[in-house]
């Protein structure tokens, strides 16, 4: 039995249903579960193979991440004045010469940069698969760093000679995907509680997919009772689209293919109108919020207020590091907060910094259909993020350093901890020599964009 004892954190962020936020905190993990979570006075005596003293820090269970392209690392700042649609023709071309090493490389460093940020678990969208390109890379990448991982199995394949946005070169024959979507749902999908792996079925969005493959990748998912993930109503051209193409918004066209319930999650949901957004809520449908990357492509402010009121699940994605080009989760609550501030009526009051934190939690746990992270409780996993707060960024914040975490400049982990291993230490990643990875990273870029 493996036993990780943290004591004398300066403030510990539970997530509990109290929402306590405990001074002098104290966690035990044991074998990857936490089994106790209070004060530091109140630790039961117990035996430690590790112990960590975090008097400098706050503690706060592991960020979220909900969408994410990792492969995008490597085509970062392009197209930089392009809204989403001119944005993908042009990277479009790029993309089809990557292969899967360049796949794996690419994860693996986007992983790196989410942990950093103080993420633990992440999703994952691959949706095109040139040349030997597997979602098996991606899912090596993930095994190797000690990240918990819900890769899902994009598609495309409506091209453009079929009216889609895709060339077709870059388009796959639907029957092949549904067969290797199976394959990797019986290879990998992990489906008991603190699973470190579970697969999703993601056909990547209304205008590169046809609607037989959602319906057919929706009977899929269901009959091995995993997740489906696409994007959805990401910008006005997003909903155009589909009114000119499928003769409805993207809410009616995703009920109307089987694409709404509680196993469910769509990205961006940026142009949602009130009765999509009810059906939603009523549905329990979830919805990934993107604002830094709907900043970057200006595809609007997503109604987080008025979907959070409705009590849609919402959880938070730092997107693709190529519409994003940061993978920073924490920054992502941050501008969470403040974009919702300015929306049409703006109000300073609208998203609070722990409604934020929570997003990138709790939100993100409900999201991804979990019930055994997002929270700092008895029977979760040991999955915590640890910032100092004895920094720069925390001066002048000391009396409410939660707050401070998420107004304040977003600062990378000291510590970090994944299933009960620590992973980041004094805000060094142990699991991968990260100099190397940067280096090959930028080597892999460079020839995929000299290429394209």
């Amino acid at each position: 039995m493996s036993i990780l004892v943290v004591k004398n954190i300066h403030t510990l962020v539970t997530m509990d249903e109290q929402r306590r936020e405990i001074n002098d905190g104290a966690l035990i993990v044991q074998d990857g579960v936490i089994t106790f979570v209070g004060k530091t006075s109140d630790l039961p005596p117990i035996q430690a193979d590790q112990t960590l003293i975090l008097k400098h820090h706050i503690v706060i269970p592991g960020l979220i991440n909900t969408h994410h392209h990792m492969y995008q690392s490597l085509t970062r700042v392009i197209a930089q004045q392009e809204e989403l649609f001119n944005w993908l023709v042009t990277l479009y071309p790029i993309w089809a010469n990557l292969t899967g090493e360049m796949a794996y490389v690419s994860a693996k460093l986007a992983m790196a940069e989410l942990i950093l940020s103080g993420c633990t678990s992440s999703s994952d969208h691959l949706y095109l698969y040139p040349n030997d390109v597997k979602l098996d890379d991606t899912i090596r990448a993930a095994q190797e760093i000690g990240m918990r991982f819900h890769p899902t199995r994009g598609s495309m394949s409506v091209g453009e000679s079929k009216g889609g946005l895709p060339p077709d070169r870059l388009v796959e024959d639907e029957a092949f995907i549904l067969k290797d979507t199976q394959r990797l749902i019986e290879s990998y999908h992990d489906s008991q509680r603190y699973a470190m792996l579970r697969v999703g079925v993601a056909p990547c969005s209304p205008f590169s997919v046809s609607q037989d493959l959602m319906r057919e990748s929706a009977k899929l998912a269901r009959a091995y009772g995993v997740r489906l993930h696409t994007h959805l109503a990401e910008n006005v051209k997003d909903v155009d689209y589909s009114l000119q193409v499928f003769g409805m918004r993207p809410g009616d066209y995703a009920e109307d293919v089987g694409w709404v319930g509680d196993d469910v999650w769509h990205a961006h949901c940026v142009q949602l109108n009130d009765a999509e957004i009810q059906l939603f809520a009523r549905t329990g449908t979830g919805v990934c919020h993107c604002p830094c990357s709907n900043m970057r492509l200006a595809s609007g402010i997503a109604p987080i207020r008025q979907m959070l009121d409705q009590h849609v699940k919402v959880g938070l994605g730092v997107d693709g590091s190529a519409s994003n080009d940061s993978g920073h989760l924490l920054n992502e609550a941050r501008t969470a907060m403040l974009l919702q501030r300015i929306d049409s009526t703006p109000n300073p009051a609208r998203l609070s910094a722990r409604e934020a934190l929570e997003l990138a939690t709790l939100g993100g746990a409900a999201v991804l259909g979990r019930d055994d992270i997002g929270a700092l409780k008895p029977n979760m996993a040991g999955d915590f993020a640890a910032y100092r707060i004895d920094t720069l960024a925390f001066a002048g914040s000391q009396h409410d350093v939660v707050a401070g975490l998420v107004f304040g400049q977003s600062v990378n982990v000291d510590y970090s901890v994944i299933n009960g291993q620590i992973v980041v230490k004094e805000g060094h990643i142990v699991t991968s020599d990260l100099p190397t990875l940067i280096e090959k990273h930028n080597t892999l870029s460079k020839q995929l964009i000299n290429k394209g």
